[in-house]
């Protein structure tokens, strides 16, 4: 009779994933990563990077392991936020999925291993998911919303660079709101953690500069635009003032040359240093 292992479990026990929540930023809106299965189940749709657990690998070195191996990215900061442990979330067997999530500049990417691709989708266009990754994926919403409040989180999307407005389609992608542009510029300012930077800068390719490209905009251009919005709400157009105002202020934003910013480091090392003392308010 062969002798019992006295630390082996004789009951059934689940299998453990990991799944990887990517997010990354165009200059315009906020793309999110996923692959596209390569096989059964759920083959052809698209779910997050992940895997199953090694015996001999943490969680989150399954996590940057499986991110790697079906996507080619390597994510410097990922970050346990959920566990997922619906009974019938995978069809295969009891799976148990823990979520990383992760911020990062956007770079290329390919799939691999058995990912049949690998792309960055706007989060407003994202289809039908496999297994419960949709439900991952509001999650992974609600908890960059909630930390964006508390953390300054820019740092890991945006260039070392970068224009106000980049700075503020940032934040409006991630909340899903608008701003008012001088009211955002004067928060950003008072908390300390934005300075100027020098003109030479690194264009990140994966990343559209819109910016330089509304500088291009010429003003018969700008008098059509205009021209459309009074056609399409007689009601502003009826407003003296308010077509030539607009006018007046959008070409002195296209024509001056844009103001290049850089995070604050040492603000922004002393504000993690001090958990709490970080609070963004609009």
């Amino acid at each position: 009779m062969a002798e019992q292992n006295t630390y082996s479990y004789q009951y059934p026990h689940p299998a453990v994933t990991t799944d990887g929540v990517i997010f990354g930023f165009d200059g315009k809106g906020l793309r999110v990563l996923w692959i596209e299965r390569g096989q059964d189940p759920c083959q052809g749709k698209l779910a997050f990077p992940g895997g199953f657990l090694n015996m001999d690998e943490t969680l989150e070195e399954c996590a940057r392991r499986e991110l790697q191996e079906e996507t080619s990215l390597v994510a410097e900061k990922l970050e346990q936020f959920h566990a997922f442990s619906a009974v019938d979330r995978d069809p295969r067997e009891r799976v148990i999925s823990v979520a990383f999530f992760g911020l990062v500049k956007m770079a290329a990417v390919h799939g691999g291993d058995d990912a049949q691709s690998a792309q960055w989708v706007r989060i407003d266009e994202v289809p039908q998911l496999a297994f419960d990754h949709d439900y991952i994926f509001r999650e992974a919403m609600r908890y960059l919303r909630k930390k964006i409040f508390f953390e300054p989180i820019g740092f890991d999307l945006l260039d070392e660079t970068f224009t106000f407005p980049q700075l503020q389609r940032l934040y409006e992608a991630i909340l899903g709101i608008q701003f008012d542009r001088r009211n955002f510029k004067r928060k950003m300012l008072q908390l300390g953690l934005i300075e100027n930077a020098e003109e030479k800068r690194t264009i990140n390719p994966m990343i559209e500069d819109l910016d330089s490209n509304s500088s291009k905009m010429v003003m018969k251009d700008i008098d059509c635009l205009f021209l459309s919005a009074s056609n399409l709400c007689p009601p502003l157009a009826r407003s003296a003032n308010f077509a030539q105002q607009q006018k007046k202020e959008f070409s002195h934003e296209v024509g001056r040359k844009p103001q290049w910013f850089k995070f604050n480091k040492r603000r922004y090392d002393e504000l993690k240093e001090n958990p709490g003392s970080f609070r963004l308010e609009f």
